[in-house]
């Protein structure tokens, strides 16, 4: 089994690393060798792999940014994914990706299912929806992981800043008026070779049970406020947090009120996941 894994270097990709050893031979690479900034890179790189599975977890993610950089957020997210199913497709291999919560405007009452209608609020979340509907069209066999919240012990997210912020500072203000689950970069990558290894022992006939989208987010759901207060307690950081409103944070891009995902989909038939507030137990004790 071959194994082409992008996006080597992002925070999801290393955990993946480890994570896929003992499926097959993972050939890592990060954007110097495939970058998704250029689909014709990567159009060249599956067909002299020929890999047998394709696991992307690369992607353009600064949301805030991507208001300005639409074109450039829309080849990585979309444009490129959508090269990647196309060879994936012609060559016989599978592809696993990872989508988001900003696909959903967040007005729903009530966690989100995989088939309620999408209304991305950014341009990051749109060019995420078109990412999905390029693997959709494909017709390759493809598992679709939307996941929220995403942080761990390396690149840029939320875990690291406030962990600076709250060694730097007496006091914070976050905003206590988003609704969501955050999510571990390791869980993220363990549930995915988990399942993989599913597939592997079942042989082909498994992807065309399970292909199509999946919710891959803790269990359990928490405001960015309270995340900070957790993750202070957690990493022995006495700073005040103070609840505010998202009026009272203005940022470029729109965030959705609810990002909570149902993820029972995922978890009756493959995979448990953990609670967010045991992972980052777990997290930050690593």
């Amino acid at each position: 089994m071959k194994i082409l894994l992008t996006g080597v270097s992002g925070q999801v990709g290393y955990e993946l690393e480890r994570s896929l050893q003992g499926l097959g031979q993972v050939l890592a690479l990060d954007r110097g060798q495939c970058d998704l900034a250029r689909p014709d890179q990567v159009a060249e790189v599956v067909r002299r792999v020929r890999p047998d599975w394709i696991v992307n977890p690369a992607a353009y993610t600064a949301v805030d940014k991507a208001e300005s950089e639409r074109d450039l957020a829309f080849t990585i997210n979309a444009d490129s994914v959508g090269v990647l199913a196309r060879e994936a497709k012609a060559i016989g291999a599978t592809l696993v990706h990872y989508s988001t919560d900003y696909v959903f405007d967040g007005t729903k009452q009530g966690a989100y299912v995989e088939d309620d209608a999408t209304n991305p609020l950014n341009v990051y979340g749109a060019s995420k929806l078109a990412g999905e509907q390029a693997i959709a069209a494909s017709g390759v066999p493809h598992l679709i992981f939307r996941t929220s919240w995403v942080y761990g012990r390396r690149g840029k997210n939320f875990l690291l800043t406030m962990q600076r912020l709250g060694r730097e500072k007496d006091r914070l203000r976050v905003v206590a008026d988003q609704h969501g689950a955050p999510t571990w970069s390791r869980t993220i990558a363990d549930t995915t070779a988990h399942v993989l290894a599913q597939a592997r022992a079942a042989g082909p006939l498994w992807w065309e049970r399970h292909s199509g989208i999946y919710h891959l987010s803790a269990r359990g759901q928490t405001t960015w406020c309270d995340f900070t207060r957790a993750i202070f307690e957690e990493s022995g950081i006495s700073c005040q947090v103070d609840p505010i409103a998202t009026a009272d944070y203005p940022t470029p891009a729109h965030r959705p009120a609810n990002s909570v995902m149902d993820a029972s989909k995922l978890t009756s038939s493959l995979c448990e996941l953990p609670n967010w507030r045991l992972a980052l137990h777990l997290c930050v004790k690593d």
